[in-house]
């Protein structure tokens, strides 16, 4: 087995940039929606501003410099080229930890938790930090062939792992991540000390038929997403090859499907833009567009559902969960803990959304130790 780990250093050619500038500007927009809300999906107006700003403002050069400022490297796993920022803590006795992000994210979602975990005010609570690309998405191979799941995603992470030197470690993850990261516990709880996840995807037990106030809310809001938000989950996971000749082609289509999730599952009162920075937001579209990863993302999701085991894994090992209220899902503790007995952290937050590591940083620092810090 060739255990080698590269350097990697993100590089996209100036004559990129200029294709993408260009696609912007040529752009044939659809008439606008009927209403003047997001009922019908991402209004024209808002989106034409969006991607005026992308073609004649927005910064990925800088971008670049930023993330290229983090450590990185590749290394190939059954097969399959693995990107990943790589973060040693300068304190001794620093807990190795894995992150995991989701669609539509990017490793970029935690550029701003580096710092607080790597060189925390109390060095007791100091993490070596690994963020891989997950299959098919930013600068990781795309998969060529079937199987990809999180189930084989998590057993690539473990092997990353064990090939930085790290034979025991944490795992932390939301959206996809925490499917990786749940599996990660339930694969490997010789190796993993304990899973951390700000998303959970689980209902009430079969037969129950009698709510509190409490499991009814969390019933609603799954109904809501179910009729009225998981139309891209299911194109995802049934048509992906399809979808992604749309979206590969288009600048301005695959913002659309990416800001349309963003303004939907954060806590933004309907505007990303406001709440996060219209920069922020392009940096993660961009990271779609030039790593042409729009359809092999989508893939992950036709993976899972050929795989349900692998969506709702039993975890044995130690787990913890922070709950934002514009996450997705909002599971209450004891349904959580039918999947995660072991559960030892649960934390409900009063603002932020399915975004932890963008939106409330500091929040999901601070559960993150106070999780671990049992544990080391």
């Amino acid at each position: 087995m060739d255990d080698a780990v590269t350097p990697f250093t993100v590089d996209v050619p100036q004559d990129a940039i200029a294709d993408l500038q260009r696609r912007l500007r040529a752009t044939r927009w659809p008439d606008p929606a009927t209403v003047d809300d997001w009922s019908q999906g991402v209004p024209l107006d808002w989106l034409r501003e969006v991607c005026r700003y992308w073609a004649e403002e927005h910064d990925w050069t800088a971008v670049q410099s930023r993330l290229n400022a983090v450590p990185q490297a590749t290394t190939v796993v059954d097969g399959l080229p693995v990107h990943f920022l790589h973060v040693r803590s300068p304190h001794e006795g620093a807990l190795p930890l894995v992150l995991t992000h989701g669609w539509p994210g990017s490793v970029l979602e935690f550029l701003d938790v580096l710092g607080p975990l790597t060189e925390p005010e109390d060095p007791r609570d100091a993490f070596s930090v690994v963020v891989p690309s997950l299959p098919g998405y930013g600068w990781s191979g795309k998969p060529t062939t079937p199987g990809w799941g999180p189930g084989r995603t998590a057993d690539a992470w473990a092997e990353v792992m064990r090939r930085l030197g790290y034979e025991r470690f944490g795992a932390q993850g939301g959206d996809i991540g925490s499917f990786v990261s749940a599996n990660l516990g339930a694969r490997h709880p010789d190796r993993v000390l304990g899973v951390h996840l700000n998303m959970v995807v689980t209902g009430p037990p079969a037969g129950q038929t009698e709510f509190d106030a409490r499991e009814q809310a969390a019933l609603d809001r799954l109904h809501a997403f179910r009729t009225e938000g998981s139309s891209y989950s299911q194109q995802h996971r049934t048509r992906p090859q399809t979808l992604g000749y749309g979206l590969t082609d288009s600048p301005a289509g695959q913002a659309a499907w990416i800001l349309e999730k963003f303004a939907a599952w954060s806590d933004c009162d309907g505007d990303p833009v406001a709440a996060l920075g219209i920069d922020r937001l392009l940096d993660d579209v961009s990271v779609y567009w030039f790593t042409g990863t729009a359809t092999s993302s989508a893939r992950m999701y036709w993976e899972m559902a050929r795989a349900p085991q692998e969506r709702e894994p039993q975890v044995s090992v130690p787990t913890g969960v922070s709950l934002f209220p514009h996450e997705i899902f909002q599971p209450t503790r004891a349904w959580v803990e039918r999947q995660l007995p072991d559960l030892r952290f649960w934390r409900e937050h009063d603002s932020g959304g399915h975004f932890a590591a963008m939106e409330r940083p500091a929040e999901l620092v601070a559960d993150v130790r106070e999780f671990f810090r049992p544990l080391r």
